[in-house]
């Protein structure tokens, strides 16, 4: 562990020691499905996997028309992996903005928290919501809401700081599986929570502490990982990373974000490698990360959430 951060660390419920010891020392807020009064919209929770108990809570707009099938938006909420839930009330109160606001179906994917359960099985996780969707191509999967209204031709993905993260490496894995799937649409990265051993930007000085913090979360999410530049964690060494199975990116990054510095370079290494798609950018001025979801009535905020919709659904929202 690094000599310059300040121990014990508390992070949302987390008791981090200098020696790599942990503590939870509470649960993660969590708020139940149901219909929502402000948007009206109506959201359940699925178990996908009795073995795991991992669950999916789904969102869809409040009068969904019968004869017309919805964009699907899977979501990978965020909290370095180690915090934060599909039932938090932050990522309830955001999806089912975007849901209304978007007319889009939400699949927010309730992966298993590091350090207990340490990664890569978040990914795996990720991954079998990821085939759960897929079994409704047919129109005959297990659950009726997606069978009756979700449009599996026109599927995204996304997710904020480590979301993000889990994102981009389930469109690599779309690209290079062989298992059937789904083709996706685009891939929304909301302040991406990337790294690396070789400091990128701002971080070798002004954010120096903020990726030492940001290096031992990682560590201690992936204790068995390939370090600093694992390819999970830093894309620049990844040799799939050109197999990403999308043909389209938006990375919003905020102004005030320390992980701005690698939204900025995710950007760069994506275009140097080989893949052929298009990456857009968003930057939301004088916001730290992740504002959205704290503050979901302001206008960074609102405009955020449009620039998500009318990069799904650009016939329903306003440029």
């Amino acid at each position: 562990m690094s000599n310059s951060l300040e121990f014990p660390i508390h992070f949302h419920g987390l008791i981090i020691h200098s020696d790599g010891r942990w503590v939870r020392s509470f649960p993660n807020d969590t708020i139940p499905a149901g219909t929502n009064t402000l948007t009206g919209v109506q959201s359940k929770d699925v178990v996908i996997s009795h073995e795991s108990n991992v669950f999916v809570r789904l969102y869809i707009p409040k009068t969904p028309i019968p004869t017309r099938k919805l964009p699907t938006l899977i979501y990978y909420h965020g909290g370095a992996f180690m915090t934060e839930s599909a039932a938090s009330p932050t990522y309830h109160r955001t999806l089912n903005l975007i849901t209304t606001e978007s007319n889009v179906i939400v699949v927010s994917v309730n992966y298993r928290l590091a350090p207990e359960y340490p990664l890569p099985i978040a990914y795996e996780d990720s991954w079998e919501a990821i085939k759960w969707v897929a079994s409704h191509v047919g129109g005959n999967g297990p659950e009726t809401w997606l069978n009756d209204h979700a449009d599996l031709q026109n599927v995204f993905l996304a997710g904020d700081s480590a979301g993000a993260n889990i994102a981009h490496n389930m469109a690599i894995r779309v690209g290079l599986s062989h298992e059937k799937v789904f083709n996706v649409s685009g891939v929304i990265m909301l302040h991406p929570y990337f790294g690396g051993k070789d400091p990128v930007g701002a971080e070798a000085k002004r954010f120096k502490l903020h990726k030492e913090f940001i290096d031992m979360m990682w560590l201690l999410a992936n204790p068995s990982g390939n370090g600093l530049d694992d390819p999970l964690f830093n894309p620049g060494m990844d040799p799939n990373i050109s197999a990403f199975g999308s043909s389209k990116i938006l990375v919003c990054v905020a102004e005030k974000d320390a992980l701005r510095e690698r939204g900025l370079n995710y950007k760069k290494v994506m275009e140097r490698s080989g893949w052929k798609g298009k990456v857009e950018l968003m930057e939301s001025k004088g916001e730290l990360h992740i504002f959205f979801l704290f503050n979901t009535s302001c206008e960074n905020s609102c405009l955020l959430r449009n620039r998500i919709c009318n990069f799904m659904n650009p016939i329903r929202c306003k440029a």
